[in-house]
């Protein structure tokens, strides 16, 4: 508790020094310093819990704590005090990734120790353990930890993080992991009681093109099949696939718990922006899978850092299953709890050209359907425009059907652009979520989604539509001033300081 104490000081001072000019609206971020991988996610009691890896003394990613926050409707979060600090003897170096889940009333964190034995060499070794909390918020880690000292015998040292659910009458915790021969794949365990586990094999393994180490598993039913989200680090660029660092997709098909097999097709991107990694679903008491991701990317552009505070996680995501087995990922119908004025323009009107919708809000939602029936441009697309020049666009290419997001111009100088495929079909219809610095699309109702931080340094001019050599009927353009879910806190914390 000491520790966790020494967090929540360093937070507060680290507050005051910042500097707000990124600062998010309505996404969950660190009250300053360094956030990564969303943890934990969980319903409980009636209210959403997102943890997340967090270094409270610096801007820069270090030994790993884990942060918190809570919500009774997925908009609306609360900052919680740091729920788990590093130093015990099987955690020294960090709290790393890890899930959360119910156990006879009380919340239980498993999540992975990492020990460095040697900094400059990269020598460290990993375990799983559990903290458990009666009322949600202080959690104690338990005596008999670590619950699983080491990996199988034919693994690297890479062994992390677990993601646990119950099934019948077992629990089962699904591991990051790579091989000896630094193979990419997942492990599974079993256990009675979360205490005692029993390695049960290798769910699922690189074929050699899927990269080294495969983190941030996570498995789970949906629509009738089973879907395995990984992460893996070391996979290749393939023209408009894999252009990040690391990437975050899925395998989907047919599991038998009797034997431990899941066979399953290709793997999929889940979004094709500069900054997704890292996703974790939870299933809430509507039925829900819902998805959020670390709004980031390793070895990224991060301005944020010279503020006082680096990264975010990004909007709640609900992921639904379509018939031919492709994953869609929609915002979840809360989302709308955070608009304030609407607008509509341009309503079934044929544009040439562009067409320019004023407005200087930075929060906003926008929707904006296109008919490409009797279209006879080869480009249609928005802008988000900025004073002097600055602007990000969204393009589709109906000749090529692909889409591109171009973050050149706002704030991302280098590898800043970025394509997904994408089969309008006669119509296209984007979602856009914008915050201060971050930009989320949803085409064609979560078939192909973009996610990427942006950095303007000027106010906002407006959304400009337009279309390249022709013309576009444009159905709708319909755009939301957004509330910022922050900005209570601010004031509220004035209100206490002055009394």
């Amino acid at each position: 508790m000491d520790r966790i104490q020494q967090a929540e000081e360093a937070l507060k001072k680290a507050e005051e020094k910042m500097n707000t000019r990124y600062r998010l609206g309505y996404h969950i971020m660190p009250r300053a310093n360094w956030i990564n991988d969303p943890n934990g996610l969980i319903h409980y009691k009636g209210e959403y819990h997102v943890f997340y890896q967090h270094h409270p003394y610096d801007e820069n990613w270090a030994q790993m704590h884990w942060g918190h926050v809570k919500s009774k409707d997925l908009i609306h979060w609360e900052h919680l005090p740091v729920a788990l600090a590093p130093g015990d003897s099987f955690d020294e170096s960090g709290c790393f990734s890890g899930s959360a889940v119910e156990y006879n009333g009380k919340l239980a964190l498993i999540y992975t120790g990492h020990n460095v034995i040697d900094q400059e060499e990269d020598i460290f070794y990993q375990n799983q353990n559990i903290a458990v909390s009666q009322d949600g918020i202080v959690f104690e880690k338990l005596q008999e930890n670590p619950v699983i000292a080491k990996p199988p015998e034919d693994s690297s040292r890479h062994f992390r993080d677990p993601k646990v659910w119950k099934h019948r009458n077992s629990w089962y915790m699904a591991v990051g992991n790579s091989t000896k021969e630094n193979v990419g794949r997942v492990i599974l365990y079993r256990s009675p009681n979360l205490r005692d586990w029993e390695y049960k094999g290798v769910l699922a393994q690189s074929d050699g093109d899927l990269g080294y180490m495969w983190e941030c598993p996570d498995f789970f039913e949906l629509g009738g099949k089973h879907v395995l989200l990984i992460s893996p680090q070391g996979i290749e660029a393939d023209g408009d696939l894999y252009k990040n660092l690391h990437q975050t997709g899925y395998l989907i098909g047919e599991y038998n718990d009797e034997t431990n097999e899941f066979v399953y097709g290709d793997f999929t991107e889940l979004d094709y922006g500069h900054d997704f990694y890292a996703v974790q679903t939870l299933l809430d008491d509507k039925g829900r899978r819902i998805a959020i991701g670390w709004m980031d990317m390793w070895e990224s552009e991060m301005p944020t850092k010279a503020d006082g505070w680096c990264g975010a996680l990004t909007l709640p995501r609900e992921l639904t299953l379509r018939d031919d087995h492709k994953i869609l990922m929609n915002p979840v119908e809360e989302t709308a709890l955070l608009r304030k004025s609407k607008h509509m323009d341009c309503a079934n009107q044929l544009i040439s050209g562009n067409y320019l919708a004023k407005t200087a809000e930075e929060l906003l939602e926008i929707q904006v359907v296109y008919d490409l029936t009797d279209c006879s441009a080869e480009t249609v697309g928005l802008k988000i425009l900025g004073l002097e020049e600055e602007e990000t666009a969204i393009k589709y290419s109906i000749t090529d059907q692909k889409l591109t997001l171009d973050c050149s111009k706002m704030g991302k100088s280098r590898d800043s652009v970025r394509n997904a495929p994408l089969e309008a079909n006669g119509k296209l219809t984007l979602r856009i979520f914008i915050d201060r610095s971050s930009i989320e699309v949803f085409a064609n109702h979560g078939e192909t989604t973009m996610t990427s931080r942006i950095y303007p340094k000027k106010d906002r001019l407006g959304i400009e539509l337009f279309s390249e050599k022709g013309n576009v009927m444009v159905d709708e353009l319909t755009y939301w001033a957004l509330k910022d879910i922050w900005k209570k806190d601010e004031s509220l914390k004035k209100n206490i300081m002055h009394r």
